[in-house]
């Protein structure tokens, strides 16, 4: 026990590099997102997360966005917890059966001008799970979707990037073009 304890002293922690991401491009894309939101709807946006029965991998990297090295709300960026304070559903998964019926409530409370987001290889069309009883499809077979996000799970710059082209191509009408 005593050569345990004594070579935990010695060795260095154990620790992971912080992501490669330069920060100047990270603050100037944050920005930009910022003031496509204040331009398209005249306040920040507001995003609303909805599991439909991932695997938690793009939950994962999506609450990163909230971590101390994104920080997204400096930007104006935010989550919210209710539908109805919503301008994005941000769907990760495929939808299973138990939560197409959840998904689509979230889908009608949420106050337009809304967009759907499908984060994800599995929101695309059911990924790895497609094909199974319990999985109903990818998001569009449930709710209308205007962007979705590839990567399995995306990065975090990728979510980003994904959510500022969906501000960038809205039209007048609040439809993505």
């Amino acid at each position: 026990m005593r050569k345990l304890l004594f070579e935990s002293l010695i060795r260095p922690p154990l620790t992971e590099p912080r992501p490669p991401v330069f920060d100047a491009a990270m603050t100037e894309l944050a920005a930009a997102i910022e003031r496509s939101a204040r331009r398209r709807l005249g306040r920040s946006l507001s995003i609303r997360a909805v599991d439909a029965g991932s695997c938690n991998g793009c939950e994962l990297e999506m609450h990163a966005l909230s971590n101390a090295f994104y920080d997204i709300e400096r930007f104006g960026l935010r989550f919210v917890a209710s539908p109805r304070h919503a301008d994005v559903l941000l769907v990760t998964g495929p939808v299973t059966s138990n939560m197409a019926q959840a998904l689509e409530r979230t889908y009608i409370a949420t106050p337009d001008p809304k967009w759907v987001v499908a984060l994800g290889d599995c929101g695309r069309d059911g990924g790895c799970f497609a094909g199974s009883y319990a999985v109903f499809g990818g998001v569009s077979k449930v709710v209308p979707v205007d962007l979705h996000i590839p990567g399995c799970p995306p990065s975090p710059v990728d979510i980003l990037k994904g959510l500022l082209g969906l501000l960038e191509n809205v039209n007048e009408e609040g439809r993505v073009s």
